[in-house]
Formats: structure tokens, sequence, C-alpha cells
């Protein structure tokens, strides 16, 4: 059985330059933490504020 589709707007938007950016929602659903420092990343675990992620991969409080 296999995933059911990104939803744009409610998955996942684009950003200023065409990266594609998960929502907290997303997230949610997902049920865990990626470790990867998400920017909406709703788990509060230490994967999820990556100190080795470029600045530009950091998580903000957008």
């Amino acid at each position: 059985m296999s995933d059911p589709p990104l939803r744009e707007g409610e998955d996942y938007y684009r950003d200023a330059l065409g990266r594609v950016v998960f929502t907290a929602a997303y997230h949610l659903r997902r049920g865990s933490c990626c470790g990867n420092g998400c920017r909406h990343c709703p788990f509060d675990s230490p994967d999820a504020r990556n100190p080795n992620r470029p600045a530009d991969k950091v998580r903000t409080t957008e």
C-alpha cells in the first residue's frame, strides 16, 4: 500500500527559493522527528535541532 499523495498548501509549500518546506501538519501525520532540523518540526527532540545542519537549513521560528 502506498502513501497518499502530498497536498500543496496543506502538507508542504515552496519557499522563495523554490524549495519544498513541509508543514507541521505533515510532520504530525508522519508521526516522528526525522532529525533533519525541519523548519516547522513540531517535535521536542534533540534531533529536531541538529547543530550540524548548514546555516541555510537550520529550523527557524517561522
